[in-house]
């Protein structure tokens, strides 16, 4: 909790900030008359996550198996099938495919994500939306409304001595900032990025579960392909329906299954190696690679669709990375899920050495007949919980998006109180499980799902790098050559497996582009008419005069009690409120105007989160409180927060009635009385008046305009959570204050 005793009408940026900053000369370049509120609520310090002993490292690498490794870990289902979609032509086309999934698992999971992109987290969370806050906070790059020139960056990197490393970063940051095209463009590419792990999570459960399903064929012909896709749509529903219990229950639950699904695919994977043709283990040797494109051409090309669904899930990696730890995730990966990967394709690729024609149910066919049945059941849990992986990075992303402002309201709900970040989102819940019973009783077989599946794991992936490229340079500040290696390595790798994938666009492709660009839309539309309001109140807010002027209202009335007044303006008091007093001239006792605002940081410490503000004149009894959240930061149920709030309002009085001691005594102890006028007017009762805006087009406005507000927006408002059902504000003590505002 802050104190800032500055008047209202007092906006000089130069206040002399905690942190201990000294104040700035009054040049030409700050003379901007900005609100001391809006400029200090973003100078806060990013709460890290505690350092986490080596017992509950294991404990979260033992659920990250579970969780996480799920997707890429069933891969081996149906790469070389997919791959091979026309049959195995050349009997050294197994080497060439095996060294480029080899060199494909190394150079993108492991390293790649394991070891670079994981080190990019922000304070511990991942997510295409944390590298976007990563570089908003280094740079003055973000378009969020609340967002203003004068921001305060909020860091972890240390200003370095001046480089040449250090000056291309500053040439890269001075050219990012200055350019409108560059911001929208890192705006929208984080949405797509967003929108494609969205789309993600639709496919992954759907391609999984009739993978593992579709075992059965071979043990029996009375299975026919409509039975197998019925049964993997009750899978899935009951899938879906576990979703509720947390990452945290299902992590344990599931963990077990996938543990002993890489044991056997690992140990599988060794005996068909020992078994069939050991020499398949020169497909270490990349030379294979160019042998297989130089013999198959355009035909290896689009193959690669196929082999790139080795790394389906990687994403999830990083997306995931809030459930738990980074050492966690590089322990699980390079101790369990990475050999044992290995292992299976080097196996299936001895296996088909020698039986190429089975290539189209590789991987069941090369199951020892005593392990069969018992492997199918494995499959299949294992399947299940690959969904899992996906399912929960989606919670985490929307989680980060929803503080941005860039995705419709929905509820989240904390579903651990051990391990920060694990989330359960309903609505989104169910809006994914009926989006994979869509795909799964649509398209009814893997080779389809399969095209689309690879275009959304390999957009996501390029997104990434894109942004791993420009966190290299600005903020990591990475030699030259390093960049360079990286670019021409995995970035080309990356997008030569991009070019083969969009090939079959129009075999499948098309659901993952057309579930982005549906997503993107409703995002752009929430982001857009969001902006359009909080500029529309900044423009309108109430004058200090104004409320100077209040206490000589004749027809005010003050009654006891305390109100709460909700708004999203940070830089003033909203309009809505002279709208509530013209109409209601009734005040309480004590006001509080209550602005929650997201920084671009994952956690805001519970000391810094409160910043309050007298609103004069003193006997008014009324104030400012800014509310501060990172976007992994728990909101609290309303009866803790009230508590917290009223406790930090009288701190904030006594401590300014401290600070006045030394200036103004008779107005120091006015001032202290107010904690007993606070706390008479909490006993009184709480009273929660929330602004319910209306938005519509101003009059004059164009077609396009008038459909995004009037239609789209308020289409969507209305079908979704309100802002007491999010913030918990319980309806007996609630008043709405509605007003109309024309954007």
């Amino acid at each position: 909790m802050e104190v800032d005793r500055t008047a209202e009408n007092d906006h000089c940026p130069d206040l002399q900030q905690n942190s201990g900053e000294s104040r700035p000369n009054l040049t030409e370049t700050n003379l901007r008359r900005h609100d001391s509120l809006d400029f200090e609520s973003r100078s806060v310090k990013a709460a890290g996550k505690a350092a986490a002993t080596w017992g509950v490292i294991l404990q979260l690498a033992f659920q990250s198996v579970g969780i996480v490794y799920g997707d890429i870990g069933t891969s081996p289902l149906y790469v070389y099938a997919s791959t091979f979609s026309e049959g195995i032509k050349h009997n050294d086309d197994v080497l060439g495919v095996l060294s480029l999934i080899l060199y494909t698992l190394t150079l993108i999971p492991l390293v790649k994500y394991v070891f670079l992109v994981l080190q990019a987290n922000d304070n511990g969370e991942g997510g295409t939306f944390a590298l976007y806050s990563l570089l908003c906070r280094y740079a003055k790059i973000g378009l969020i409304p609340s967002e203003q020139a004068e921001d305060q960056e909020v860091s972890n990197f240390q200003v370095e001595l001046p480089t040449n490393r250090l000056k291309m970063a500053s040439c890269l940051k001075s050219k990012l900032e200055n350019s409108r095209a560059a911001k929208v463009f890192l705006l929208f590419a984080t949405m797509l990025g967003t929108s494609m792990v969205i789309g993600d999570s639709v496919l992954t459960p759907s391609i999984s579960v009739l993978s593992a399903v579709g075992g059965i064929k071979n043990a029996t012909s009375t299975m026919t392909q409509e039975k197998i896709v019925w049964i993997s749509a009750a899978i899935l529903v009951c899938l879906f329906m576990v979703q509720r219990f947390g990452t945290h229950k299902v992590g344990y639950s599931f963990a077990p299954i996938i543990c002993t699904w890489f044991v056997l695919i690992g140990g599988i994977g060794f005996y068909n190696f020992l078994k069939f043709d050991p020499s398949v283990i020169k497909s270490v040797n990349p030379i294979y690679i160019f042998y297989y494109f130089k013999r198959n051409k355009r035909d290896a090309w689009i193959s690669l669709g196929g082999a790139v669904l080795s790394i389906t899930g990687t994403e999830a990696l990083f997306a995931d990375l809030g459930h738990f730890s980074v050492t966690s995730i590089r322990l699980s990966m390079c101790c369990v899920a990475y050999p044992a990967l290995v292992s299976a394709y080097v196996g299936q690729a001895s296996f088909l050495r020698e039986n190429a024609h089975l290539v189209s149910d590789a991987f069941f066919s090369s199951i020892p007949g005593a392990l069969y049945w018992p492997m199918f059941v494995v499959a299949v849990l294992a399947s299940i919980v690959a969904s899992q992986a996906m399912i929960s990075g989606t919670f985490s992303i929307i989680q980060q998006s929803l503080s941005y402002g860039c995705f419709p309201r929905v509820k989240v709900i904390h579903t651990s109180s051990k391990y920060e970040g694990q989330v359960y989102i309903p609505e989104v819940n169910y809006l994914l499980m009926v989006a994979c019973l869509g795909v799964t009783l649509g398209f009814k077989d893997t080779t389809r799902i399969g095209n689309a599946y690879g275009i959304a794991v390999v957009f996501v992936m390029t997104l990434t790098s894109s942004f791993l490229v420009l966190i290299m340079i600005m903020i990591w500040k990475s030699h030259i050559l390093v960049i360079l290696s990286y670019v021409f390595t995995i970035g080309l790798l990356e997008l030569l497996y991009l070019s083969s994938v969009l090939y079959k666009f129009d075999r499948g492709g098309y659901l993952p582009l057309a579930f982005a660009g549906f997503l993107m839309i409703i995002m752009y539309i929430w982001y857009d008419v969001h902006r359009r309001k909080y500029y529309y109140e900044l423009e309108h807010k109430i004058s200090p005069q104004k409320l100077k002027d209040m206490p000589s209202l004749t027809t005010l009335n003050r009654v006891p009690g305390l109100a709460l007044f909700y708004s999203e303006l940070v830089q003033g008091i909203p309009p809505i409120f002279k709208h509530y007093i013209a109409n209601i001239p009734t005040l309480q006792r004590v006001l509080v105007f209550v602005s929650f605002k997201s920084l671009p940081i994952s956690k805001v410490l519970m000391e810094e989160r409160f910043l309050f503000r007298r609103v004069e004149p003193d006997d008014l009894n009324v104030f400012r409180c800014v509310v501060r959240y990172g976007y992994k930061d728990i909101i609290h149920e309303q009866e803790s927060f009230e508590r917290v709030l009223v406790e930090k309002l009288k701190m904030f009085i006594e401590e300014e009635s401290w600070i006045l001691r030394n200036e103004d005594n008779d107005r120091a102890s006015r001032v202290y009385e107010g904690i007993e006028v606070v706390d008479r007017a909490w006993r009184d009762g709480i009273v929660h008046l929330i602004g319910q805006n209306e938005v519509v087009a101003s009059n004059g406005s164009g077609l396009a305009k008038r459909v995004l507000i009037n239609y789209a927006y308020n289409a969507l408002r209305r079908n979704l959570r309100q802002n007491e059902e999010i913030f918990y504000i319980p309806r007996e003590r609630m008043l709405k204050v509605g007003m109309t505002y024309e954007l």
